[in-house]
């Protein structure tokens, strides 16, 4: 166990990514409360969880809902005490062309992505503030910072994230309380499976899938949450991880239109839909209706890591 020993919450911490950052935080000693929308995977994650470290609870919320983040805040509070740090990782994935989204899809991409973070932020703010310390990290995504194709309500949503919790980040200067915006590229948590898919939904999944599975494209979840923790508890504005999110930013940073323009060539290489294919089907349900030997073997390592991390 490391210092800064203190009160954690994660929201979205029932699988992948928030299970995982759950667990290092619990590593380095902290009391962590986990919160998710599925009370039956938040159990099964609190069992994995259980024995890591100090304490941890399992409190469900969803995250849509700022009253529920706000009781969820009060309580975590009732039980361990006042809150250190607070971590945003809850989201949703829905992979297809824009042509075949709906509003729907932009609704549901939004309430979680990007007033889930503004939620919990105001629920732990007061506090935070009056005790002049305090940790906030949002996890976005390198598609908060460059515009991938098939994938229109997931970027919205963090193109959102990215800049409340920058501009949050400069609000807080001063008052002994940080934001940091997270920026990952690909991870191999497994979400592919738990991503949701429309317009031509099993061939989406055959390249959505082995890009989220691939060693050269997607990194270890593990280490990238390890490296997330470290930069939230440090107070670092942005914290990118991995060589995809560093080097995307740099280059949509200095060849904005260029960058568009390449991802716009891309997207035409993608699936085609109709309009009216608008209906989500989950990555395991898509893997099935695919039924290929080869993408299931592509994502050979990214099904490893969704039995490990709850996304099975």
């Amino acid at each position: 166990m490391t210092e800064n020993t203190g009160i954690a919450l994660v929201a979205g911490a029932s699988r992948g990514l928030g299970l995982l950052i759950a667990r290092d935080l619990l590593e380095r000693g902290y009391d962590v409360a986990i919160s998710a929308r599925d009370s039956q995977e938040l159990d099964a994650a609190k069992a994995q969880l259980d024995g890591v470290g100090p304490r941890v609870v399992a409190l469900p919320c969803d995250v849509r809902d700022a009253d529920a983040v706000r009781a969820l805040v009060a309580d975590v509070e009732g039980a361990l005490g006042p809150l250190d740090v607070a971590v945003h990782v809850a989201g949703i994935i829905q992979v297809g062309p824009a042509v075949a989204a709906e509003l729907s899809h932009f609704d549901d991409a939004i309430d979680t992505m990007l007033r889930g973070p503004i939620h919990l932020a105001w629920a732990v703010l007061p506090g935070m503030r009056d005790r002049r310390r305090g940790r906030i990290g949002v996890v976005t995504s390198i598609g908060g910072v460059v515009a991938p194709p098939h994938l229109l309500p997931y970027s919205t949503a963090k193109f959102g994230a990215v800049g409340f919790t920058e501009g949050l980040a400069v609000e807080l200067s001063g008052t002994g309380v940080t934001a940091s915006a997270i920026v990952p590229g690909l991870m191999r948590t497994g979400s592919h499976r738990r991503a949701r898919f429309f317009g031509d939904a099993p061939h989406e999944y055959a390249w959505f899938g082995p890009a989220a599975s691939l060693p050269l494209l997607s990194m270890d979840a593990r280490r990238a949450a390890a490296r997330m923790v470290d930069g939230v508890l440090a107070g670092k504005p942005v914290v990118q991880v991995g060589l995809l999110a560093r080097v995307a930013s740099r280059v949509h940073g200095l060849l904005p239109g260029t960058t568009v323009r390449a991802l716009g060539i891309g997207s035409r290489l993608l699936p085609s839909a109709r309009p009216d294919q608008s209906d989500l089907v989950e990555g395991r349900e898509a893997s099935e209706q695919l039924g290929s030997g080869i993408v299931r073997r592509l994502t050979t390592l990214g099904d490893r890591a969704a039995r490990r991390h709850n996304e099975g």
